[in-house]
C-alpha cells in the first residue's frame, strides 16, 4: 500500500445496550454505538461480512431463544405429542405413500391449527380479587370473592382463573363475557396452617376444549395473608405473678421518686416542694427528702425455635400458640414485654455467634403477626445461650416464661433459669402433647407442661402461688 493511498474506515452499528470503543477506549454508559476502523481497503470488505454475520447469528440465537420459551410455555404435553404424531405421519405418508399416515398427519395439523383461536382474548380481562379479611386464625377457612370484567371491544369465550394460594391453586370458570360485562366468583380459601400466605397473583389461562394450547396472562395483584397462632385467654400476668406493681427500686438515689431512702441537708437547686419540715425544724436547717430509684417491672416471654427441642411439628405450633397467648395478655395488661426467640445461625460459624430476635409487642395485633412468620431452626443458639442474650438485653426483669418443647431436658431448663437474677421468677412451659397438664417445681423454677392449649389456663391459676413460693425461695 502506497503512503498516498486514502485510508478506508469500516462503520458498524450493533444493537442498543454495547459500549464503544474508540483506539482501546470505551465510553460511558449509555452509547449506543461501536464503530470499527480498518485502515486495509482491501480487508474491509472482509470485516464487514464477519461483522454482519455475527449480528445476524446474535439476533437468530435471540430469536430462537424467545421461540423456544413461548413454545414451551404455550403447547402442553398433548400438544407435543399431536406435533409429534402430525410430523411423523406426513413424513411417513410422503416418503411410503401410506394414505394412512397423511390422513392421521392432516388430521393432527388440523386440530392444532383449530386449537389456535381459543389462545386469544386472555389480556381482555381485568381481575380484582376482594378478601374480606387479611388476618385470620389458624384453622379458619376464608371467603373472598373475584371479580372478572371484560374490558375488550369483543365478546371472550370462556376460560379459567387460577388463583395460587400459597403452595396451593384454586381454579375458577370463567363463562362467555360480552364486552363490558362482568362475573363475580366467590373464592373460598381452606383452613390454612399458622404462617404468612401470598395469594395471587391471579392468572388467566385460556386453553383449547382438547388441552393442546395453553396460554397466561398475569396480573401483579398481591395479598398477603397473615395467619396468626390458635391463642388462649390466660389470667392477667399482673395478679400474683408480679411482685412488684409499681417497680423495682434500684441503687440509684434521685431526688423525686416512689421509694423513700433518707433525709440530706438542702443544696442549691433543690426542689423546694421535698423539703422535710419536720426534719428541718428539730435541726433548724432545710432538710430534703432523697427516694431510690424505682424501674417499671417487665415481662419476658421467651420461645425456643429449635427443631430438636420439638418431637413434632404440632409440638411446635402449640409452643407458639402458649407463647403468643402469654404475650398477648400481657399486652393487653399494659405491661412492659419482650418476646425474645432465638435467631438463624450459619452452621459453619455455629457456637461463635450469637444472635436473638425480639419481637415488636406494641399492640397485639403487630405481635401476632410477628408470631406468624416464626419457623423452627435447624441451626440456632440452645434454649439457655437465648436466655443469656435475652438477660443482657435487658436486666430489669420480674418474670420471665421460657417456652419449650418435650425434647428440652430438666438440665436444660436449670441451666435456662440460672441465667435470670434471683428477683426474677421464672416459669417453664414445657409443651408436650403425650403428657398431662401438671404444675411442679423444678430447682429454682415453675414448671407447668401443657397437652393441649387450653390447659394454659388453668396452669396460670394453679402455678401462681407455686411461682411466688419459688420466687421468694430464690429470694431469701
Amino acid at each position: 500500500m502506497s503512503s498516498r493511498q486514502t485510508t478506508r474506515a469500516a462503520y458498524t452499528a450493533f444493537p442498543e445496550g454495547t459500549t464503544t470503543t474508540f483506539g482501546g477506549m470505551t465510553a460511558g454508559e449509555g452509547t449506543t454505538t461501536r464503530r470499527t476502523k480498518v485502515t486495509d481497503r482491501r480487508r474491509g470488505g472482509l470485516v464487514r461480512a464477519i461483522v454482519a454475520a455475527l449480528t445476524a447469528a446474535r439476533a437468530a440465537q435471540t430469536g430462537t431463544t424467545t421461540a423456544v420459551g413461548w413454545l414451551a410455555r404455550t403447547v402442553t404435553p398433548a400438544g407435543w405429542l399431536v406435533v409429534a404424531l402430525a410430523t411423523v405421519g406426513l413424513t411417513l405418508g410422503w416418503m411410503f405413500g401410506w394414505v394412512e399416515a397423511l390422513v392421521a398427519g392432516f388430521a393432527s395439523l388440523a386440530l392444532l391449527v383449530m386449537s389456535v383461536p381459543f389462545l386469544f382474548g386472555a389480556r381482555g380481562y381485568d381481575v380484582a380479587v376482594h378478601l374480606p379479611h387479611e388476618r385470620v386464625v389458624a384453622g379458619d377457612p376464608l371467603d373472598g370473592q373475584i371479580a372478572i370484567r371484560n374490558i375488550g371491544g369483543r365478546t371472550t369465550l370462556p376460560g379459567r382463573v387460577d388463583l395460587p394460594v400459597g403452595q396451593g391453586l384454586v381454579e375458577l370458570g370463567v363463562p362467555l363475557l360480552r364486552p363490558g360485562h362482568e362475573t363475580e366468583q366467590p373464592v373460598s380459601i381452606p383452613a390454612m396452617r399458622r404462617g404468612v400466605i401470598t395469594v395471587g397473583p391471579p392468572t388467566a389461562v385460556r386453553t383449547d376444549p382438547v388441552g393442546l394450547l395453553r396460554h397466561e396472562h398475569e396480573w401483579d395483584e398481591r395479598h398477603e395473608i397473615y395467619v396468626h397462632p390458635r391463642t388462649a385467654v390466660v389470667p392477667g400476668t399482673s395478679a400474683g405473678m408480679i411482685r412488684d406493681l409499681e417497680g423495682n427500686p434500684s441503687r440509684r438515689i434521685v431526688d423525686a421518686d416512689m421509694s423513700f431512702h433518707a433525709i440530706r441537708e438542702y443544696v442549691p437547686g433543690d426542689a423546694r416542694r421535698q423539703i422535710h419540715w419536720k426534719s428541718t425544724a428539730k435541726t433548724g436547717r432545710l432538710m430534703v427528702r432523697q427516694f431510690e430509684e424505682t424501674r417499671r417491672s417487665r415481662l419476658a416471654v421467651i420461645l425456643s425455635l429449635a427443631e430438636s427441642e420439638y418431637a413434632t411439628d404440632d409440638e411446635f405450633e402449640l409452643a407458639v400458640s402458649a407463647a403468643a397467648s402469654l404475650g398477648v395478655q400481657a399486652v393487653r395488661d399494659g405491661r412492659d414485654i419482650d418476646v425474645v426467640t432465638g435467631s438463624a445461625i450459619p452452621k459453619m460459624v455455629r457456637g461463635r455467634m450469637r444472635s436473638i430476635e425480639v419481637l415488636q409487642a406494641g399492640t397485639p395485633r403487630g405481635l401476632l403477626d410477628g408470631f406468624s412468620r416464626l419457623n423452627a431452626l435447624e441451626s440456632t443458639m440452645p434454649l439457655p445461650e437465648v436466655c443469656r442474650l435475652a438477660v443482657e438485653a435487658s436486666d430489669t426483669l420480674s418474670l420471665a416464661f421460657v417456652v419449650c418443647g418435650s425434647q428440652t431436658t430438666p438440665r436444660m431448663l436449670r441451666q435456662a433459669a440460672l441465667a435470670f437474677s434471683s428477683a426474677t421468677a421464672v416459669v417453664g412451659v414445657v409443651c408436650d402433647e403425650k403428657a398431662h397438664p401438671r404444675t411442679q417445681p423444678l430447682g429454682g423454677l415453675t414448671v407447668m407442661t401443657v397437652g393441649l392449649l387450653d390447659d394454659l389456663p388453668g396452669l396460670m391459676i394453679r402455678g401462681t402461688q407455686t411461682s411466688l413460693m419459688t420466687g421468694a425461695g430464690a429470694t431469701g
